[in-house]
């Protein structure tokens, strides 16, 4: 059954703070507080990374060819040490009942294709006569990870392998699937892709498909539109200002491509605690203007907000940040985006962007991208094809009336965004 999420999908995923190292008390614990603190903002999906089925998995480096927990059809299971509810074959249900009994909703990372243990046992396929070896594409494999095989689509027995994980997923009540390993892998992956995503559509249960990683193609950009939910546009996005000002490139390329169900993915938010598995205390980066750069930019593309650090360990402010009333409302509102110019003047870099929903009410985001603070900026309000307006700062709440927009002082990589109350 496919899925159309109206808005793009809000949650927290455990690979920014612990890698391929989550376990299920943390992951427990953070959707605990994610239904306490989150939730009536709209956060909803709690997201296990990748390798849940390495049992001694450390943190954000993989263990070549390390073996994997999995069932007699080469199906992976959570690691029992890891995630000791899965004991006795009960797979990811009690955690996942455990989450949606908080009203909230479970997701899991896979990567595309076949373990490459189940391939070499040579096990069968559930469903059907033939083995993991037979639908094996052997020379298609990941370059950062040892994991997996790819599969040939044209094999018989290929459908019915992923039919398999996908009816074991919805037993287990798996709400959301991050795919990796295939978003960027066109044209190679692109049969694939058409047929995992015609599989987890068959399957009976909806679940949201997101794909990993980037940076996607935009000539293929029907094709994830076709297949998926959400697909990355950029690589691993993290903590870094170069790393923000990049996105603003991706932003610009993939905006005219985001509607009701389909979502370019800016990646994750480094907020809070992150990189948690290196025994010591990482935080995020980013000053307070950054971080609101990132979610203005986010929330104006109806970026997916997947959280990445440690729920458990936000403080006040980043709470506040992260749960801001009126961007989040124009987040989920918003039907058309676009970049309304980019330029220098008097010795600053800005970035003006533009945002409005059905109903007509428009947002404008005015970013600095200089490293150093800014005056501020005048805007006509013909330039933004407007008339006469009101506005509203949603950071600061300020208003303001005229024929022109005045922005305050901007500092270094930071923003303001305005919300038109009236245009007359």
């Amino acid at each position: 059954m496919r899925i159309y999420p109206r808005r793009a999908p809000m949650g927290w995923n455990s690979w920014d703070c612990y890698g391929a190292a989550v376990d299920e008390a943390t992951v427990r614990a953070n959707a605990e507080y994610m239904a306490a603190h989150l939730k009536p903002a709209g956060y909803e999906y709690v997201v296990v990374d990748i390798q849940w089925s390495e049992p001694t998995a450390e943190n954000h480096e993989y263990h070549a060819f390390a073996p994997l927990c999995m069932d007699a059809y080469g199906r992976l299971l959570p690691a029992e040490n890891r995630f000791p509810s899965a004991a006795g074959g009960r797979g990811f249900k009690p955690l996942a009942d455990y989450v949606h009994s908080l009203g909230l909703k479970f997701g899991i990372h896979i990567m595309r294709g076949i373990p490459r243990q189940a391939v070499h046992r040579d096990l069968p396929v559930l469903g059907s006569g033939k083995t993991a070896r037979q639908i094996a594409k052997t020379a298609s494999i990941c370059t950062w990870n040892t994991d997996m095989y790819g599969i040939d689509p044209e094999k018989d027995g290929a459908r019915a392998y992923y039919n398999s994980i996908f009816a074991l997923y919805a037993e287990w009540g798996v709400d959301f699937i991050k795919c990796d390993d295939i978003a960027r892998e066109m044209p190679a992956c692109a049969a694939e892709l058409r047929l995992l995503s015609d599989c987890l559509a068959a399957c009976s249960r909806p679940m949201v498909l997101s794909l990993s990683p980037g940076a996607s193609l935009p000539e293929y950009a029907e094709l994830y539109k076709e297949t998926a939910n959400m697909w990355r546009m950029s690589d691993d996005f993290w903590d870094r200002w170069d790393a923000l000002y990049e996105m603003f490139g991706f932003a610009e390329k993939w905006c005219m491509h985001a509607g009701a169900g389909r979502y370019p993915d800016a990646d994750m938010l480094p907020v809070g605690a992150i990189l948690q598995d290196y025994g010591k205390e990482n935080r995020s980066k980013f000053t307070r203007a950054e971080l609101e750069t990132m979610l203005t930019l986010w929330c104006m593309i109806r970026s997916p907000l997947m959280i990445g650090g440690d729920l458990t360990k936000l403080t006040a402010d980043e709470l506040t940040l992260l749960t801001n009333e009126e961007l989040l409302k124009m987040h989920a509102s918003v039907r058309f985006t676009k970049p309304v110019f980019r330029r220098r003047i008097n010795g600053t870099e800005y970035a003006v962007w533009l945002a409005a929903d059905a109903g007509g009410t428009c947002y404008i985001g005015v970013f600095n991208l200089s490293d150093t603070d800014a005056d501020g900026l005048c805007i006509d309000a013909n330039e933004l094809e407007l008339d006469d307006l009101a506005a509203a700062e949603l950071w600061s709440g300020k208003h303001q009336h005229g024929t022109v927009l005045v922005t305050d002082p901007i500092p270094a990589h930071g923003c303001t965004l305005w919300k038109i109350t009236e245009n007359r």
